[in-house]
């Protein structure tokens, strides 16, 4: 029987292929690396009022209530938007969240495990509660919110994350303010998982008087869409900490999943609807950016990690608004409009990488609908995160430069207000 013999390239022809199969590798793999990434793309100038849905005047020949159409062209700046910076508070660490108790006194929570006040325009030098936290990286002391009867019962809550052996749980109690301190006066909901990085913990009261928790997934994705798992959801609960009996499904303070890492809670003042921010993938769990506003609704599944960015699937809910590039949303505030009444009913967040305030206009005839966003100018104080109103009536925010992501600036961290000019 003949002997098989094979072709074997001479060393020229070998180096030959061997090179372009690495030049082909090289040029595709840096591709999809940036695109996987997110390394390019382009960032959103501020001031720059990007249109994102133009709803045609039904009047329109063949036109419908529901129909859309793009328009890229900017709109300028509104004149009577015109404003300017007020620091009210600095030499804070991190802060996460700001609350009124009246006109003249906020309550601030620190990561790193203090609630502090600031009066009459003066940062106290002393807590009035300090906590044992977690504290490694993205976590720590986070939400803070007053009950909606805080007038009465000097009641309010904190979410902080904390260790249980090798692992990190968020917990939520209920304080009351005794004016020099805040006195825990029981748990609301334990157990929770967390992580240091996507440890949600974020806190709202709704119209409807039931206290709502963000919970991240604690970088576990999957248990977003596990329905015995309280990471990755939106959560409902009385404000003792029991389940109220009509939560989508029974016995469970389970309110909407398939969330990533929801920072932000904020209602819209028309249809009392609740609506989102959250942190989309960062690259090791998925294409960088796709960060999301969300309207929620009731047992509604908002795809994570199913699916992120642009892509959707029957049965799961589609954000209203998607950033690629990551701008890292941290919070979100509805503003009534009291001083500046262009803004009225507008959504803001704080961005920690985007670095910034921003603001999303929403339609007034379909509150599902989102027209357009801005970056707001001559902001620039670094990674911003908690947004809030005061009783004035304006926008304060706080600044996020000392959480080890940031370029730390003279008096960091601090509170800011947006004044008129």
């Amino acid at each position: 029987m003949p002997r098989r013999t094979f072709y074997r390239p001479s060393a020229p022809i070998l180096v030959i292929i061997i090179g372009t199969v690495f030049l082909v590798l090289a040029t595709y793999g840096w591709w999809w690396l940036r695109s996987y990434l997110v390394l390019d793309g382009s960032q959103i100038e501020p001031g720059k009022l990007v249109i994102v849905n133009q709803l045609v005047p039904t009047s329109t020949p063949s036109a419908s209530p529901n129909s859309r159409r793009r328009q890229p062209s900017p709109s300028p700046l509104d004149m009577s938007t015109d404003f300017r910076l007020e620091v009210v508070a600095e030499n804070l660490e991190v802060p996460w969240r700001v609350v009124f108790t009246s006109p003249t006194r906020m309550l601030v929570t620190e990561r790193a495990g203090r609630v502090r006040v600031v009066e009459n325009g003066q940062l106290k030098p002393d807590p009035v509660a300090t906590f044992q936290v977690s504290n490694n990286s993205e976590e720590g002391l986070m939400g803070l919110v007053l009950d909606p009867a805080y007038a009465n019962n000097q009641l309010l809550y904190v979410c902080y994350a904390y260790e249980v052996g090798k692992e990190l749980r968020d917990r939520v109690v209920r304080l009351q303010d005794k004016g020099d301190r805040l006195e825990v006066i029981g748990t609301i909901l334990d157990d929770i998982p967390a992580a240091k990085y996507h440890a949600g913990c974020d806190l709202s009261f709704g119209p409807d008087g039931k206290l709502y928790i963000s919970t991240g997934d604690a970088t576990r994705k999957d248990q977003a869409q596990e329905k015995a798992s309280l990471g990755g959801k939106i959560l409902r609960v009385n404000s003792n900490g029991t389940v109220p009996t009509d939560n989508p499904v029974a016995g469970s303070p389970i309110y909407s999943l398939g969330h990533r890492n929801p920072q932000g809670l904020s209602w819209h003042p028309i249809t009392k609807q609740l609506w989102s921010t959250e942190h989309g993938p960062s690259g090791n769990d998925g294409p960088g950016g796709g960060d999301e506003v969300n309207a929620i609704v009731a047992g509604g599944n908002y795809g994570w990690p199913l699916v992120s960015h642009q892509r959707s699937q029957p049965g799961l809910i589609s954000p209203l608004l998607v950033f690629t590039p990551a701008v890292a949303p941290a919070s979100a505030h509805f503003y009534s409009g009291q001083v500046f009444p262009a803004w009225k009913n507008n959504l803001f967040f704080g961005a920690l990488r985007g670095e910034g305030l921003f603001r999303v206009v929403v339609s007034e005839s379909q509150p599902a609908t989102v027209l357009s966003f801005e970056k707001l100018p001559n902001i620039d104080v670094g990674r911003v995160r908690a947004v809030t109103e005061g009783p004035d009536g304006v926008l304060y925010f706080t600044t996020s430069n000392r959480d080890g992501r940031g370029k730390v600036k003279d008096g960091d961290d601090k509170i800011y207000r947006l004044v008129r000019k």
